[in-house]
């Protein structure tokens, strides 16, 4: 079974690729993004990783808090979206 993770207040700079190369370190990496701008493309400052379901708990109490360039991070469980208004 697959986990996904919230990453919250990630640098701007950060790549999807910088983003799986950080969590590889604690688990098997399915696939990572980064939400970015529909109209300029920039970073929203958050993103998603998808790990085994068993070894999500090893991310999130390795990289929740942690420091990365000069930014503190929130990594948690990704919750299901809301639902949107038509």
């Amino acid at each position: 079974m697959i986990k996904t993770l919230y990453f919250g207040n990630l640098p701007w700079a950060v790549t999807p690729e910088d983003l799986e190369a950080a969590v590889s370190q604690y688990a098997e990496v399915k696939a990572a993004r980064v939400a970015t701008d529909r109209e300029t493309g920039r970073s929203r400052g958050f993103g998603f990783v998808e790990v085994p379901a068993e070894q999500a708990q090893a991310v999130i109490d390795a990289l929740n808090g942690a420091e990365w360039a000069g930014r503190t991070l929130t990594v948690n469980e990704a919750q299901p979206r809301p639902g949107r208004r038509s």
